[in-house]
Parts: C-alpha cells; structure tokens; sequence
C-alpha cells in the first residue's frame, strides 16, 4: 500500500510540475498554445491521480502532496532548466518529505 501510495505522488508530481512547465513553455517561452493545452491536460490528469490515495482524507492527502511537489520541482528545475539546487535547497526538501511521511505513513490509532 505504501509503495502504491508513493508511486501515485510521484505521477502527480510528473502531472502537476510537467504540466505547469508545459503551460510556462506555451505563454512563456513562445511555444505555442499546443504546449499549452498539453500542459492544461496534464494538469486535469494530476487532479485525477490524486483522487487515487486510498486511506487518507483529501486535505491530507494535499498536504503531504505539497511536500513532494516541493522536492519534485527542485528535481524539475535542475533536470529540465540546468538549476542546481544548493545544500539549503535539499536540506528543505528533505525536511518537506520527512513531513510527507508523518503526513501519511505515520501509524494512527483507530
């Protein structure tokens, strides 16, 4: 379930940072409104996987998702804009997904 549950946070964070990096490049950049719309279907497709999580409210679920969109978009940033994160960068990504995982996968009581 957990494995399950980190993998859907990962597509979202594809979905989400790639969509929105699709709407940036369109308007942005001077790529076109093709861009754009991919970028607006991605974005419609990470509304969705989210719906996916099992087992968690949705406000949880958003937040633990924050998190990981922190970290996903410093990956983002530097695989696709050549940005090279700095020791404080991973330090508080680290931090955002160590919050995922009490967020999420922290045992509750009945």
């Amino acid at each position: 379930m957990t494995i399950r549950s980190i993998l859907l946070f990962l597509l979202a964070a594809v979905l989400e940072i790639g969509g929105a990096w699709l709407v940036w490049q369109g308007l942005r950049e001077h790529r076109g409104w093709v861009w754009v719309g991919a970028g607006v279907v991605a974005l419609g497709l990470y509304g969705a996987v989210a719906t996916l999580q099992t087992g968690a409210p949705f406000g949880r679920v958003l937040a633990a998702y924050g998190g990981v969109f922190i970290a996903g978009s410093l990956v983002w940033a530097a695989v696709a804009d050549g940005f090279r994160p700095d020791r404080w960068d991973v330090a508080g990504a680290l931090v955002c997904l160590a919050g995922v995982g009490l967020l999420m996968y922290a045992p509750r009581g009945a």
